[in-house]
């Protein structure tokens, strides 16, 4: 992974931590620890918009 874009989430993640942290926790993640935290807070973003993406979807109703 890019350090600059890694740099750059740092950043954005310590002028705005995430419920329930600090940016002093943010400042001493690991850059993998980050990226997980990164990767989970946004992983719904994909389905916020009315329409899906092209793929495959299990319907389970």
């Amino acid at each position: 992974m890019d350090q600059k874009y890694i740099n750059e989430l740092r950043q954005k993640y310590i002028e705005n931590p995430p419920e329930g942290m600090t940016p002093k926790l943010v400042r001493n993640m690991t850059d993998s620890d980050l990226l997980d935290m990164h990767y989970f807070l946004t992983e719904d973003d994909d389905f916020d918009d009315e329409e899906f993406e092209e793929g495959f979807y299990i319907d389970l109703f």
